[in-house]
């Protein structure tokens, strides 16, 4: 299936490494102009350097609508507009019970996953109108539709960007953008590069393909909803998990 994003500019979110950075990628490769957006400035020029002329890396904290909106400004002056959004970047956080759950870390990770999110939504949707037209794909999780013990704050955000897709895509549909979400189950990225010794087996265990997923499986279904062939599919959330959920 050849998707193309010819004449179209893309954001995509926490594309410093991991999915973000292969969805960055496959875009470029796809003809779009892609903001290469990441907390870690480093980060996010070591992926546009290595994507080429169809990037511009930019330092951004999502949890900071300031920094949103200026990012959204940015894409739209130096591309001429703005049509494609990823919000992917994301934080782990704390693994508590709720019962003890730290109110910094809960703060922390609701700002990065659901509220980020919110914010890009806010800005993007404005230019994309300007633009004629868009789509955007929130990466949510497996998290998103099931509970994970030690992980509220976490699996509190990842259902919230479920309800917001749907929310959004119900307004803005008629009016040229389409929203949709995806849910990762563990993917091979450098936040499950610090688990303990044994856990990286026992997620794999859980998983019943037997494997973790690969960044580039979730960035294939992303290209696709972000295209025109996907011009009928909004307001979705659609499983990458390797028979997870199905359990």
């Amino acid at each position: 299936m050849d998707i193309r994003f010819d004449g179209k500019t893309a954001i995509v979110t926490g594309a410093g490494s991991g999915i973000g950075a292969a969805i960055a990628r496959d875009l470029a490769a796809s003809g779009a102009t892609v903001v290469v957006a990441d907390l870690n400035a480093a980060h996010a020029g070591a992926v546009a350097e290595e994507i080429g002329g169809r990037a511009i890396a930019h330092a951004c904290d999502v949890a900071d609508p300031a920094a949103v909106e200026r990012m959204v400004a940015l894409a739209a002056e130096r591309t001429g507009g703005l049509h494609l959004l990823v919000n992917n970047a994301g934080i782990g956080g704390p693994l508590e019970p709720v019962g003890a759950y730290p109110l910094d870390g809960w703060r922390r990770v609701i700002d990065v996953n659901l509220n980020g999110v919110f914010y890009g939504h806010r800005y993007a949707i404005p230019a994309m109108e300007t633009s004629g037209g868009g789509a955007i794909v929130n990466i949510s999780s497996i998290l998103g539709a099931v509970g994970f013990a030690n992980a509220a704050a976490y699996t509190a955000a990842k259902h919230g960007v479920v309800g917001l897709t749907r929310v959004a895509a119900m307004e803005y549909s008629a009016r040229g953008i389409r929203v949709n979400a995806i849910g990762p189950a563990f993917i091979e990225t450098p936040l499950l590069d610090n688990l303990p010794a044994g856990a990286k087996e026992a997620l794999v265990a859980a998983h019943p393909i037997g494997r973790l997923g690969r960044p580039e499986e979730v960035a294939a279904l992303t290209l696709f909803l972000l295209s025109d062939r996907a011009g009928f599919i909004t307001g979705s959330y659609h499983l990458v998990d390797g028979a997870y959920t199905a359990q």
